[in-house]
């Protein structure tokens, strides 16, 4: 008899344990995922890699967040209504929205696992044998990224996988690079994606007329340039400054300079 209450015991206890260890799957597939929260009660959010949380003013004081590598936890000390937060992949800035709502009650919560749709068996055999063809330009990549280091605010650039900034060299001299304008030239910054580098190149000028901005005047083999204004007022004005993104491939900007054309022999000693 004793035996048989100690198996059922035992039955019992696996049993609550094996509920109260379940863990709730929810597949992310661009969709919004539903994540209900009880006040008082803590949350847990399991992922594939590592996030950053981005939680609106409205109910930080509300609610606790800690992320810790890929699994993070939430904690709700008083109702809050329907609410996105957002979910960002430290690696890849990809996102994962979660719709949370906290209220009172006593239900215990499950942690959740947040997966991402795998690829269709056909999809994966095609990439498989086809060249992955990237969305957009590196390029185009470079300069949005180098655009948005300058002007926007920082917590707003998504990281880019494989970037790395690199040093803008003293010894640049960039007099050369609209000979034909008025116009000093300063390197602020450069960046590298694979085997391509932006040079942000600051540009200010010193006459007294306005300077249209063409590509064409530059003095330099580039790949790509985009200026962030079409045209420079004159010296004194808050529009007499601008950037130039020159994106070159194969070496930074110092390699992509042309040298201005060697004077004449005598040309010194002429009267």
């Amino acid at each position: 008899m004793n035996r048989h209450i100690l198996i059922l015991a035992f039955a019992c206890s696996a049993t609550w344990c094996a509920t109260t260890s379940a863990v709730e799957v929810k597949h992310w597939d661009r969709l919004p995922l539903a994540v209900p929260l009880v006040v008082g009660q803590e949350r847990i959010l399991m992922l594939d890699e590592n996030v950053r949380v981005g939680v609106p003013n409205a109910i930080s004081a509300k609610l606790r967040v800690q992320s810790v590598g890929s699994t993070v936890y939430l904690l709700a000390s008083d109702a809050i209504p329907p609410t996105r937060l957002q979910l960002q992949s430290v690696k890849s800035g990809d996102m994962v929205l979660i719709d949370i709502e906290a209220v009172a009650g006593t239900a215990a919560l499950e942690p959740i696992k947040i997966v991402a749709d795998a690829k269709a068996p056909e999809a994966e055999a095609a990439s498989s044998t086809t060249p992955a063809v990237p969305a957009t330009p590196i390029p185009v990549v470079l300069t949005r990224y180098a655009a948005q280091n300058l002007y926007a605010p920082l917590r707003t650039v998504a990281p880019l996988p494989g970037l790395r900034r690199v040093p803008v060299g003293k010894s640049v001299a960039l007099s050369a690079l609209l000979p034909t304008e008025r116009v000093t030239a300063k390197a602020l910054a450069a960046w590298r994606l694979g085997d391509y580098w932006v040079t942000a190149v600051k540009l200010v000028n010193q006459g007294t007329s306005e300077v249209l901005l063409d590509p064409r005047h530059i003095q330099a083999t580039l790949f790509a340039a985009t200026f962030q204004h079409n045209s420079l007022g004159s010296a004194g004005t808050p529009e007499d400054t601008t950037v130039a993104y020159l994106v070159t491939r194969g070496g930074g900007l110092k390699q992509a300079l042309l040298l201005p054309p060697p004077k004449p022999e005598g040309a010194d000693h002429e009267s």
